[in-house]
């Protein structure tokens, strides 16, 4: 019998884009997973849509959040109600390839692999794709200190192998919190990469604003999640600002 998959969708006045989400978890080729999908508070609630799909479809399970807590409070919530082996992870803006938890979960069972990641597209609002991220075959926790090359949307874990773990509550960077904690676990995390089998959607805002904003929660996952000496969180932080500025997707 396959394992379960649990993949958590937090999600805040995510409009028709969760729709999306939600068919490309529906057309994965692999059958065995609870798709967690938790509003964090928009007025409102779910769409007469999304309630629809969840009531014929009992793999979905539907939260809603009285009040906005962010994002990490959210994901957190979905984990503590995941039932799954594995935990996945998909933005109620970005997609997956059919074939995405098919072969991640296989690659993962075969290998003995905690942390898996793949490659993944990148496409704006339009449906243009943008370029595509290429992440290592490999990494370590210092590799993640000096840039987070594992993107959310592609990232599972598995909690036979680390137990149940959950992000910082920061509000940006609580994903690479949490794959640091597992990386001291772990010891290293695996990617498929040779295909990208994920797609991120590009926000209306520019990504340069985007790189900017988020410099402070990087100086806050050195300093305040990991506690990291001064020095050493002024190293990383350089090699992470200027990876994330000279990036061009």
């Amino acid at each position: 019998m396959s394992e379960l998959v649990s993949v958590i969708t937090p999600c805040f006045k995510p409009g028709n884009s969760l729709l999306q989400t939600i068919a490309s978890v529906q057309s994965q080729s692999y059958s065995n997973y609870e798709h967690i999908v938790i509003d964090d508070g928009s007025p409102g609630g779910f769409s007469e849509e999304v309630r629809n799909i969840a009531s014929v479809d009992s793999r979905i399970k539907l939260i809603e959040r009285k009040w906005n807590a962010g994002p990490a409070v959210t994901r957190n919530r979905g984990i503590s109600e995941a039932k799954g082996r594995f935990i996945a992870f998909l933005d109620a803006d970005d997609l997956w390839h059919p074939l995405k938890l098919e072969k991640q979960i296989k690659f993962m069972l075969k290998n003995n692999v905690a942390l898996s990641y793949t490659s993944y597209e990148v496409f704006s609002a339009t449906g243009k794709v943008l370029g595509c991220r290429v992440p290592p075959r490999q990494v370590t926790y210092f590799d993640i200190l000096k840039s987070n090359r594992i993107g959310c949307l592609t990232a599972i874990y598995d909690t036979k192998l680390v137990g149940t773990m959950y992000m910082p509550n920061i509000q940006k960077r609580q994903d690479m919190g949490l794959w640091l904690s597992i990386l001291k676990k772990s010891k290293t995390a695996q990617g498929l990469i040779d295909i990208p089998l994920a797609r991120y959607r590009v926000g209306k805002s520019s990504l340069s604003a985007k790189k900017t904003s988020v410099l402070k929660y990087q100086w806050r996952i050195y300093r305040e999640v990991e506690k990291l000496p001064l020095l050493s969180s002024m190293k990383y932080f350089a090699y992470y600002a200027y990876r994330g500025m000279t990036r061009k997707v």
